[in-house]
């Protein structure tokens, strides 16, 4: 898992509450095991016409002044609907390593902090602050901080700490466990041989 300590990036602002994860990544797009490829495929349904599959040009992720953008701000309940861990992954190969939102299902909540997706939640009034930012302004994530920043403000975020120091190591559930290799070699010599 990538390192996530400060991201100084753009916004792309999405806010509508409950996109689901269906609305994320349509399930015609599930077919691949790999996490990588579903990118182009992120928020399909919005980011293509349905007569002619061509880009949406009022799509906000067709704009070629976010293109570079690591930050989506979003609306409450973001993430709903399946379980699918594609969503995570379709947002992550589009290039997004951040996501605040109001709130978050809990599934892709938990998908998101395996897979190295930050998912912050803040107020509507702070995302609001954020979602007006022009596409050429760039806001500071502060993990180690826990702090959102952009010029005169400050929105200071909760994070469970065992999550915030995955993010900061770059640790995913199997790093944290090979942490503990040596002990679980040692347990094993001690298992008595039943063949």
């Amino acid at each position: 898992m990538k390192k996530i300590t400060t991201i100084n990036s753009g916004v792309i602002p999405l806010m509508r509450d409950n996109i689901d994860t269906d609305q994320i990544i349509p399930k015609q797009f599930l077919k691949n095991i790999l996490k990588s490829g579903y990118g182009r495929n992120l928020f399909y349904d919005w980011r293509y016409k349905a007569t002619s599959k061509e880009a949406n040009p009022d799509f906000i992720l067709n704009k070629p002044e976010y293109k570079q953008a690591q930050i989506l701000v979003t609306g409450e309940n973001f993430g709903c609907g399946s379980s699918r861990e594609h969503a995570v992954w379709a947002l992550k190969d589009y290039g997004f390593q951040v996501v605040i939102a109001g709130s978050y299902s809990d599934i892709f909540y938990m998908n998101s902090t395996k897979n190295g997706l930050l998912a912050i939640e803040l107020p509507k009034k702070d995302r609001t602050i954020l979602a007006s930012i022009p596409a050429k302004e760039k806001i500071i994530v502060d993990l180690p901080r826990q702090q959102v920043r952009y010029e005169k403000y400050q929105f200071d975020f909760s994070i469970n700490p065992l999550w915030k120091h995955k993010f900061i190591n770059g640790l995913d559930d199997i790093a944290i466990t090979m942490n503990y290799a040596k002990k679980i070699e040692a347990y094993e010599k001690e298992i008595p041989n039943f063949n």
